[in-house]
């Protein structure tokens, strides 16, 4: 089968087709012929250590959506045929294994591209808003970079917990466009300029919660932008900013709560603790169509590499995906 790797070095990254054996479910795996797999931004971006050591090489992809092909020992809850999706390593490829706990049924609404959006996306903003940001209905959500594909989902999950969300993009187009899936403020700047707007549209109080996609370059203006008790997460870092100032007294007088999303150092165990809730709060609004993930391009198999320029460009709003089979 084929199979896309990535060579790693100290200041860029290099992409490999190539023919490997088709892989076989271990205990607890399933089998899946992948038909779509969505790009994310953290694998191709050097220091997000999650492709290796330079001079490393690995395949690559990490979530995508497909048709069962096998099952190893002990699986009981799927069989062949049945249509999945989930996170998983190596998933631009023909085929590849999934852990059955994060193995999702697809719902009969999505597309295979839209369901190859879902997984490691929508997991990492479920953690953000839900079982660490308890994002509440009537608060506020600040975005960075709304127009990202964490930014998209972040927006959508937070309108289906009837939140108001503040969004920013250096993209005023992007932002207009986001405006029918209930975009309350758009601040159109990729600077740490946003304060003063943010505590108008908030009546001076602040946001409830951050959503920070850009890195260290917001991160003392999203401090200031906190409300009372209010909670700041940090996805990303695409400014390569990987220090900033800490307001220690804003942290200590407004009982802020900073932290983290990201899998890489979770255990496949840890990992698997938050599907059940994740299954319980989103997949119903995606059966229904509460929630649609936003897919911006599509792309054949073979254009990976032009896939990955689009991404790196920053004209797209929401996913990139990678069509790998009919």
């Amino acid at each position: 089968m084929q199979s896309y790797w990535m060579q790693m070095s100290d200041t860029d990254a290099t992409l490999d087709l190539r023919d490997v054996p088709q892989p076989q479910p271990g205990a607890g795996q399933v089998l899946v012929r992948l038909h779509a797999a969505a790009l994310n931004r953290g694998e191709f971006i050097l220091g997000h250590g999650l492709h290796g050591k330079p001079g490393s090489a690995k395949a690559i992809g990490m979530e995508g959506a497909g048709e069962v092909v096998a099952v190893g020992a002990a699986v009981t809850t799927l069989k062949p045929g049945d249509r999945v999706m989930g996170r998983c390593p190596a998933a631009f490829s023909d085929y590849a294994v999934m852990d059955v706990r994060e193995a999702m049924r697809v719902p009969a609404a999505l597309s295979w591209e839209e369901a190859a959006s879902v997984p490691l996306t929508f997991l990492v903003v479920h953690d953000m808003l839900v079982l660490q940001g308890r994002l509440a209905a009537g608060e506020w959500l600040l975005i960075n970079g709304v127009s990202s594909g964490v930014g998209v989902a972040a927006l959508q999950m937070a309108k289906a917990l009837g939140a108001k969300v503040i969004g920013t993009s250096g993209s005023a187009d992007k932002l207009a466009r986001l405006k029918p899936l209930g975009l309350d403020v758009a601040l159109c700047t990729r600077s740490a300029d946003f304060h003063d707007d943010v505590m108008q549209a908030t009546g001076g109080k602040g946001v409830n919660l951050v959503v920070n996609t850009v890195g260290g370059s917001v991160f003392a203006e999203n401090v200031r932008c906190a409300a009372f008790e209010g909670r700041l997460a940090t996805v990303g870092y695409v400014d390569g900013m990987l220090k900033a100032e800490i307001d220690i007294e804003a942290l200590h007088a407004r009982r802020l709560t900073l932290f983290g999303v990201s899998n890489k150092l979770r255990t496949p165990d840890q990992r698997a603790q938050s599907l059940p809730a994740f299954v319980a709060d989103v997949l119903p609004a995606l059966a229904e169509g509460r929630i649609k993930p936003l897919v911006d391009r599509v792309f054949p198999f073979a254009e990976l590499a032009a896939a990955k320029a689009c991404m790196e460009a920053n004209q797209h709003l929401g996913k990139i995906v990678l069509k790998t089979a009919a």
